[in-house]
């Protein structure tokens, strides 16, 4: 891949840089450095305005065709936002899962009156989505779900559990995966369905994190409905639109979670040069380490976003790669910051509260579980990329 930059790409980044930049004044301020690892449930109602500010500068959706109501943008300029993003301490994005996830979904295997009715509102910053995929028996192993949904009418009526969801709490909408088959095993039978948040039949608990805040949630379905025109795809058709959103997952939008973690190493070598820890060897040695595999993530995520199919060697190394450095970035931050590390600060109300490293190291405890555990993605490049004899399926 080219990584050099044309004279247009340069004038997109003096754009976006010069915007950012005027963006955060002001009311935006607050938000700068805010909504990483451990911090997601951090200044919601500011971080939404934040959202229709962007869309108001023509800044979400920058890599959706102009006929969704994206900048079409090439990769390359989609590089460069996420870059200028990062060095503007710009915060973490509320709705990534819609414009990432549900928005290139909805284009790839949505039909027209959908597109129309769901990318405009995820364009304006209007509607916050989430997504409803793992369950309490069916999390790194998605073909386990259970949540079942029935045809009644005009409708689909949902009942089930989902837990680990981001930002439910906050969502409009969530992309839901049901058994509609209920004669049906494994990844046979199964719908993408599209369901409102705010309605009777939805009952919504926040799990509580190590760190003390609660941005996953479990969602329980009651009884809850959704229109019958609301599934991508066929019924019962559902993995493939499945492994669609995830193919995503594994896409552009990993070069907004590198903005974070920018963000956080950042922090980490500040942290060394004020107490002194960047003169021992061994530190220097390791936050050289952490650049590097913070480079090679980057690299490898252009390499990935620039094969036709993201779910080619170098894609199925994504997750295990970051979840692993970024879970070593914590343990580096701890013995960067010495017994300091193992004292809380003290916050306004007079109790005690985590800083931003300590609250990164107990975060990415949790990288090499959630989203595919690491485990499973070594099954994955061993049957995917190696060629490696399966593991033995429940039947």
């Amino acid at each position: 891949m080219d990584l050099h930059f044309s004279a247009e790409d340069e004038a997109f980044r003096r754009e976006a840089a010069d915007w950012l930049e005027s963006a955060l004044a002001g009311e935006f301020s607050v938000l700068r450095g805010r909504g990483g690892s451990g911090d997601d449930s951090a200044l919601i109602d500011e971080r939404k305005a934040w959202e229709k500010r962007l869309a108001a500068g023509g800044w979400t959706c920058v890599g959706w065709p102009r006929e969704y109501g994206g900048r079409g943008a090439s990769l390359t300029q989609q590089v460069i936002f996420h870059e200028e993003y990062a060095r503007a301490g710009a915060p973490g994005r509320l709705n990534h899962m819609g414009e990432t996830l549900l928005g290139p979904t909805l284009i790839a295997f949505g039909t027209e009156a959908q597109k129309q009715r769901f990318l405009p509102p995820i364009v304006a910053g209007e509607e916050i989505w989430c997504q409803g995929y793992s369950e309490p028996g069916a999390g790194s192993d998605l073909a386990a779900v259970q949540t079942r949904a029935e045809r009644e009418g005009s409708e689909w009526v949902i009942h089930g559990q989902k837990v680990w969801t981001s930002w439910a709490e906050w969502a409009d909408w969530c992309f839901v995966v049901a058994r509609t088959d209920p004669d049906s095993k494994r990844n046979r039978g199964l719908s993408y369905l599209l369901v409102p948040m705010d309605q009777p039949g939805i009952t919504i608990r926040p799990i509580e994190q190590i760190t003390g805040d609660a941005e996953f949630f479990e969602v329980f379905y009651d009884g809850a409905r959704t229109e019958a025109s609301h599934v991508v795809g066929e019924p019962d058709q559902g993995w493939s639109v499945i492994k669609g959103t995830l193919a995503f997952e594994r896409g552009v939008s990993t070069l907004g979670q590198q903005m974070l973690f920018q963000r956080e190493l950042q922090a980490v070598i500040d942290a060394a040069k004020e107490n002194g820890r960047a003169s021992d060897p061994l530190i220097r040695q390791r936050i050289a380490d952490a650049w590097m595999g913070l480079e090679i993530q980057r690299y490898n995520a252009l390499r990935t976003l620039s094969n036709e199919s993201q779910l080619s060697p170098e894609g199925l190394i994504t997750k295990i790669y970051w979840a692993t450095w970024h879970r070593e970035l914590g343990k580096l931050a701890m013995d960067v910051l010495g017994p300091e590390a193992e004292v809380a600060c003290a916050a306004d109300e007079g109790e005690y509260a985590l800083t931003p490293l300590q609250r990164l190291f107990l975060f990415a405890r949790s990288d090499t579980i959630y989203g595919g555990s690491n485990q499973i993605q070594r099954n994955l490049i061993a049957e995917g990329a190696l060629g490696l004899p399966r593991d033995p399926r429940p039947q």
